[in-house]
Parts: structure tokens; sequence; C-alpha cells
């Protein structure tokens, strides 16, 4: 019996080949200065154009929206040069890719932002986070991040309209839609979740306010790009990055019936993957399920027998593989025939360059 994950599935004006994604992943290898995408992030990709979708990696929409030492931006001349490289490569092998677009709030050092405080929904500093920083060195230093300051109503309205630009900016780089990463701590996430967000006005609070920021994030980029190009991920259960909400069932349940109403493309959800991780509660993901219309994707520890569970409940309607898209670059075509997975160096997963990105070889070869 074939596995539902080698089925094709419709993405807005996409018809995808199968219902496996590479997910977004940061690996530090933008060029410096400037934090471009370059040839050796292009050739990563496409080497991984069998998914049906590929996201990249959490890609910063303005100076103060960067979190670590040599991740990628798309705010200037140069980044959207530097990802239509990138998104070429990927077209000419048959695939489809979004941008993540990114931005860290409080999750960052003044020496990733100019000297910068960070913002975030809050003067609440994220405890026992630490970032890297460029040293001088190939290897990151790693430092831990400081306490941000709270966001003016202005600072809500600039970063709108840099999210708002940064979705008309990966649309002329060439992607096919963009993914809004407001999951793992960073900073909608830091709105989201109630143990982050001590805010007063219209911004915190209720379940409401916490979501007000994100739904007018994804309205401005609707506008911009269509609602078919838009998608969102989230990260209910996870405390990465120091951000915990009180009552996450009910507060993501609500997102996603907000998110739903947008009429996004699609919903991204994170697991929590560390080792002993608790599964996702079966009660949430029905619904969420019932809550969203639009493509349901889950990301998080699977194989694939794991992930064609999922997909034959009707949970799911594609799964994301992420460390195994690391070593294995023809993954779709591995769990097609039941080929063994390579597993990667962690030790080559950020900074450096082709060693542990490019460099892992087809089955067979």
């Amino acid at each position: 019996m074939t596995n539902p994950l080698l089925n094709p599935v419709q993405l807005g004006e996409h018809s995808l080949k199968n219902r496996i994604v590479m997910p977004p992943m940061t690996r530090s290898r933008a060029s410096q200065p400037g934090n471009s995408a370059n040839a050796i992030m292009a050739q990563y990709y496409a080497q991984r154009a069998q998914a049906g979708l590929i996201v990249a990696e959490g890609t910063q929409i303005s100076a103060m929206g960067q979190g670590y030492a040599w991740t990628p931006g798309i705010y200037t001349t140069e980044q959207i040069a530097g990802w239509k490289s990138t998104t070429d490569a990927v077209h000419q092998k048959g695939g489809v890719i979004f941008a993540q677009l990114w931005h860290v709030g409080r999750v960052t050092h003044p020496d990733n932002i100019g000297g910068q405080q960070p913002i975030s929904s809050s003067a609440i500093k994220a405890e026992n986070v630490k970032v890297f920083i460029d040293n001088g060195t190939d290897e990151p230093g790693f430092v831990d991040v400081v306490e941000p300051r709270a966001m003016t109503k202005d600072d809500i309205k600039l970063v709108i309209e840099q999210y708002r630009q940064a979705a008309l900016n990966a649309i002329e780089a060439g992607f096919d839609g963009v993914e809004l990463h407001a999951a793992n701590g960073y900073l909608i996430n830091q709105f989201i979740d109630s143990e982050a967000n001590s805010r007063t006005d219209e911004y915190g609070g209720s379940v409401e306010n916490r979501l007000r920021f994100l739904s007018e994030v994804v309205a401005a980029m609707v506008e911009a790009i269509g609602a078919e190009r838009v998608g969102v991920r989230l990260a209910p259960f996870t405390s990465l990055n120091g951000t915990v909400d009180a009552n996450p069932e009910e507060t993501y349940t609500a997102a996603a019936a907000m998110l739903n109403q947008h009429k996004i493309v699609y919903l991204h959800i994170a697991e929590v993957d560390w080792d002993d991780a608790p599964d996702t509660p079966a009660s949430f993901k029905q619904a969420v399920r019932e809550a969203y219309e639009g493509v349901l994707i889950y990301a998080g520890k699977y194989d694939a027998q794991k992930a064609a569970t999922v997909l034959e409940a009707g949970l799911a309607d594609m799964v994301g593989f992420g460390r195994p898209f690391v070593a294995n670059p023809d993954l779709p075509n591995r769990i097609k025939h039941g080929y063994p997975l390579a597993s990667h160096d962690p030790a080559t997963l950020f900074g450096g360059a082709e060693k542990g990105l490019t460099d892992y070889c087809e089955y067979g070869q």
C-alpha cells in the first residue's frame, strides 16, 4: 500500500507532488556582510526539491528582527537578489518554496541588532535563553539575551508594515508564498502566550487581545500578496525561548479559528520534539481540524509511519520532516522505496560552508 505521504495535494494554486514538507531550519550560512542568501544555499534547497513544499529557513524582516549571527534577511535589494538564486534553482527542479518571515523580538542580543535594545510585547527578559553572535571566528559565540523594551503602538504599526513589505519582497524574490513565523518564542509568540505578555492595552490580557497582533500582521500580508500565498506557523505546547501559555489548548484553538477567518492557505503546527516530549493531545488536534479549514501541516519527530497515521486519521494534510531532510536530500524517494535514512552531523548544523549542508548524498550515490 502506498504511503499517503506520497499522494498529491492542492495548496492554493499549486498542485504539490506529495504531502512531504521540508520545514524551516536555521543553518546560519548567509553571506557577510549583508546577511544575503548565497550560492551554497541555493544548491542546498535545490537538492531537496523533491519535497512537496519547502519552507526556507527563518528570514528576518528587518535589521531589528535578527536573533542570531549569519541568518538571512529579506529587507534589502541585495537580500532579495540573493534569494532569487535560490527560488530559481528550486523552480528549475520542479519544487515549490515559501519564505519564512521572522522577527525574533526579545530573543536576540544588542550585538546582533546594531547595539539597539530588543523589542517585545512586554519588558520581560527570556530566562535561560542564549543566542549566538559573531565573535570574529567561524565558531558562534553564545551569550545571554537581554531585557527588551515593551513595544509602543508606533512600534507595532512599524513592524506590521515591515511584515507587509517583507511579503512583497518575498514574491519579488520568486517565492511561491510566505510562512509567518509565529512560533518558538519569537516576537509574535511573545504576544500570544500569556506568560510573556503583561500588556494592559488592547494587545494584552484576554485571548482575543493577545491574538490581535498576529491577526493584524496576517491581515496586512494577505492584503499585500493574497491569502492563497500566506501560511502561518504556530507552536502551541513548546516552551522554546521562554514563552509559555497558561492555557495553550484554548489559546491556540482560538488562533486556528481566527486564522481560518483570514482564509490563509495553510496552518503549520510545530510540535514539541525533544527526546521525552509529550505527544500533542488528540483532543487539541481534533479541535484544530474543526476550527481551521485550509491545509493543515504538523511537524516534529515524525517518521513515515507516524506521518501516515496522522494523514489517514484526517488530522493533517501534510507532514514536515526537519532533521531527516538535513542528511537525506532525497527524503521523499527514500520514503517511497523504504530506503534507510542517513543521520546528520549536529556539529555542522549552524555556520560554516558546504560541509554538513550540501555534501549529503542521495541514496546509492
